[in-house]
């Protein structure tokens, strides 16, 4: 009589309930076949590695086999010295995308060798979430013809049924709630696995029943308690990464809207710049992050909180969760309460800016300064400069003037002596003054300016600057005197 962690196994290699997935003869054949390379690429959790393995078992070679990882150093320094040591037997290389960037080239270099030649005593199988092969041909375009790629995607519902089947037969009972269970799995076999283990514990099903039993209990309680166990390995992660490098309560918690929209993705990765593309709301948040290189910096190698659950590919800018059980965690977060318990009142935020800079040209290098470091803080900016590639062959005015009349929540005009001499700065002029009015206006006000300019601004609360001290202390000054009217606006 099998027992229960034998048939619906949380972790390691199934054996009852292995389901073959989409491809799996064809992997088979490809995997035989002498030289031929085999790369297989898709989400963590829907079987890439535990095909693999059955496999070569099935087919006798498992004990000439090695696995090695990418997340480990290591292996990875025997990785590199592959082409160096004649026949290798065969070698699975799993958590490619882990590996430096020289390395999966001289990778791709071995496997072309290897194909050309036809090799009898060698055989690499690459392992890797989405775009794995994709990446492979970056090294050399003739690549693609010398190797065999499989995108494993979610499984199809059918597949995670075969699964319940397999471990209803083996232990005797039946999911009364068969098909929300399949659909809670979101087509991955680890977590069907996790969910129906869940399930026969509650049931206290530890091993095949002496009689048929139904097990009835709701899948949404089953989902609360695995979701309860989870939290003790994801509260943290996902926290900090929500935070970012700091939490910043006046920013536009571009980190936790990344989280969000990664939730939402059916095959657990996210391009953030497709992303912002159709959220443009985002674009001085999420966008910044993503361009200035902060993302990347957040899930750096060293960050040890970070670097096991997510994956940041800098060239495509895709960002991928590798564990199913994290992806799951994220699709049945209370988003509301998570944003309260990371420290954000709210995650809902009024315009595509939080400030438009207006200014003379005499002071960009000023209002260059000052946007980045709001940038910095998370904050959304229009800073033309910024804008420059998206202002092409567009009606400037056109352009320009929906975002000083409305779409910023705050107008910050730096005013010097140049600006009222500019017609630029005329025409913004125009389309905030009205502004003043609704609180949405904060000047900045230069002590070289002419006594009663700008007069519309005169009765309203600014921030002064003075052009002979050094600039640095009072942009940081301006700064955080900015960001402190965001939060309590968050806190609203």
């Amino acid at each position: 009589m099998p027992l229960l962690e034998e048939v619906f196994k949380v972790s390691g290699v199934p054996t009852i309930t292995f389901v073959e997935p989409a491809d799996y003869d064809a992997l088979k054949v490809s995997i035989r076949t002498p030289g031929r390379c085999s790369v297989i690429e898709g989400p963590s959790g829907i079987g890439k590695t535990s095909s693999v393995i059955k496999i070569l078992q099935e087919l006798g070679m498992d004990s000439r086999a090695t696995q090695l990882s990418g997340r480990k150093p290591g292996d990875v320094s025997l990785i590199e010295a592959l082409p160096t040591l004649g026949d290798i037997g065969i070698v699975i290389v799993d958590d490619f995308h882990r590996l430096p960037v020289p390395t999966k080239g001289a990778i791709a270099q071995f496997m072309k060798t290897l194909a050309d030649e036809e090799h009898q005593g060698s055989k690499l199988v690459v392992i890797g979430i989405n775009k794995a092969g994709d990446h492979l041909v970056t090294f050399g375009h003739d690549i693609g013809l010398r190797i065999d790629v499989f995108k494993m995607e979610a499984n199809p519902d059918n597949k995670i049924e075969e699964l319940i089947n397999k471990g209803e037969q083996a232990l005797h009972v039946a999911f009364t709630d068969k098909e929300n269970f399949v659909d809670r799995s979101i087509g991955s076999f680890q977590i069907a696995q996790i969910l129906c283990h869940a399930q026969c514990i509650k049931n206290q099903i530890f091993e095949t029943a002496s009689a048929f039993k139904p097990l009835n209990t709701s899948v949404e309680v089953i989902v609360d308690d695995v979701i309860q166990d989870l939290r003790r390995i994801f509260s943290k992660p996902t926290i900090s990464f929500a935070c970012g490098s700091k939490l910043r309560r006046e920013g536009r918690a571009p980190y936790l809207h990344i989280l969000r929209w990664l939730a939402d993705e059916s095959d657990w990765s996210l391009d953030l710049r497709q992303a912002v593309r159709v959220r443009p709301e985002h674009r001085g948040s999420v966008g910044q992050v993503v361009e200035k290189g902060y993302l990347a910096t957040l899930l750096d190698d060293k960050n040890e909180v970070l670097r096991d659950f997510f994956h940041f590919d800098t060239d495509t800018s895709v960002i991928s969760v590798e564990d199913p059980r994290l992806i799951f965690y994220l699709k049945n977060l209370n988003w509301r309460a998570f944003a309260r318990e990371v420290g954000f009142s709210s995650q809902d935020f009024k315009g595509r800016y939080d400030f438009a800079l207006s200014f003379a040209g005499e002071e960009r290098s000023i209002a260059h300064r000052l946007c980045e470091i709001l940038t910095e803080r998370e904050i959304s900016i229009f800073y033309d400069e910024n804008e420059q590639h998206r202002i092409l062959a567009e009606n400037v005015e056109d352009y320009l003037a929906p975002i000083y009349r409305t779409e910023a929540a705050y107008v910050v005009p730096l005013l010097s002596k140049h600006f009222p001499r500019k017609i630029w700065t005329k025409f913004e002029s125009d389309n905030f003054k009205h502004r003043f009015g609704d609180g949405a206006v904060i000047p900045i006000r230069f002590t070289d300016a002419a006594e009663g300019f700008f007069s519309s601004a005169s009765g309203y609360g600014g921030l002064p600057f003075d052009s002979m001290k050094e600039v640095e202390p009072q942009l940081l000054t301006i700064a955080d005197t900015l960001a402190k009217r965001l939060a309590e606006d968050r806190d609203e």
